[in-house]
């Protein structure tokens, strides 16, 4: 066996801490870690669905709209009527989203 001379440390948040421990199937946090970046053994892949491209394409749209929206609300290069405008915009996106929410039920 070869020995481990390497040591990497890494910083998580406790809320990163907890996820990594929920997901942990070894009884060693650092083994897991190792099979699992390493890739040494299979990791367990989620089913996802079947998703029409366009769809995703126009959610990807809408989450490229809403980091520049974050990027302009973080930075002090904007003014109160900016503010209302995009709080209006928000307001009208809230809506549309309920209302397919609403439609899909």
């Amino acid at each position: 066996m070869r020995l481990r001379e390497k040591e990497i440390k890494i910083r998580v948040t406790d809320d990163e801490y907890c996820a990594l421990q929920r997901r942990n199937s070894k009884a060693r946090l650092a083994e897991w870690m190792r099979d699992v970046c390493l890739e040494q053994n299979e990791v367990p892949r989620f089913n996802v669905p079947p998703c029409d491209p366009a769809l995703l394409r126009q959610l990807a749209g809408i989450g490229n709209n809403l980091n520049q929206i974050a990027r302009v609300t973080n930075s002090d290069d904007w003014k109160a009527v900016d503010r209302i405008q995009v709080i209006s915009a928000l307001g009208a996106i809230e809506r549309a989203i309920r209302d397919l929410q609403d439609s899909q039920s």
